[in-house]
């Protein structure tokens, strides 16, 4: 399986550098078979389209400025913008795949079972608990993408973005992997859902877990648990529809697939 580099996309920082080799510790813990058997259908694709000025605002950013390449349309396992304090760092942007490998996995990529989200309820499910005890991130998002299904079987897509147009900061939990086959450092990350709110309900019953502000820091020192995965308040988040093109996929770098369409 080919990852992209994750290096440039985010951070000018070597990864090697902000982390060192994860610990010996592959084959050491068996995958979790009721995880393997869950369908993770919910918050597929999700966007992040913002500037270093309203991000490094909005976590307190170590770094300077750089420019960020923005992706309309993320899909499993491509490469995407973090925030996470390593090692009791500052907060830094860190570019990781978006599909967590755990740092015991002792197998190849592909046979990794899907792991870009994960529900609250199951962070201490052996393929997540030690991300979830050790390495605390948010994943910054201009927005995300659901689909209703409407009778008999058409699925209509949303776009659901912050009131105000502000990011989201939705809850996750990463790891560091030494790819067996390339011997590479691959950092990794899932997001965290949650149960939906009344708002989403009528197109998913579930959402990804939001930050508040407040909580930013307790989350990723570990010093805060799953108390704080809540569904959003009510009058937080907006919705679109958008354009029926986005169910094809591969449109990352299209901002078309956004655009509201006309009712």
């Amino acid at each position: 399986m080919y990852l992209r580099p994750l290096s440039t996309l985010c951070s000018d920082v070597s990864l090697r550098r902000v982390m060192p080799e994860a610990a010996s510790r592959l084959g050491s813990h068996p995958v979790c078979s009721s995880y393997l058997k869950l369908k993770m259908s919910m918050s597929r694709r999700f966007a992040q389209n913002f500037t270093w000025h309203e991000i490094h605002e909005v976590y307190d950013l170590a770094g300077s400025a750089r420019n960020l390449a923005g992706q309309g349309d993320i899909e499993p396992t491509a490469t995407v913008c973090t925030v996470a304090a390593p090692l009791a760092a500052k907060n830094t942007l860190i570019a990781m795949r978006w599909g967590l490998v755990p740092a015991w996995w002792s197998k190849s990529l592909g046979d990794l079972p899907p792991t870009f989200n994960v529900h609250a309820r199951r962070l201490t499910e052996p393929i997540f608990l030690s991300a979830f005890k050790r390495n605390r991130c948010i994943i910054p998002a201009s927005g995300y993408f659901e689909w209703k299904t409407v009778p008999p079987e058409t699925k209509e897509p949303f776009y659901i973005s912050a009131v105000d147009g502000g990011v989201l900061s939705i809850a996750g939990v990463w790891d560091e992997w030494n790819d067996i086959d390339t011997g590479d450092i691959v950092l990794s990350c899932s997001m965290i859902i949650t149960s939906a709110n009344e708002f989403m309900r009528p197109v998913h019953n579930r959402m990804p877990a939001l930050l508040k502000e407040k909580d930013f820091e307790p989350w990723l020192s570990g010093a805060a648990g799953a108390e704080v995965l809540r569904p959003a308040e009510e009058d937080y988040l907006r919705m679109s529809r958008v354009s029926s093109c986005l169910s094809r996929g591969g449109g990352a770098d299209d901002p078309t697939l956004i655009t509201a369409l006309a009712k």
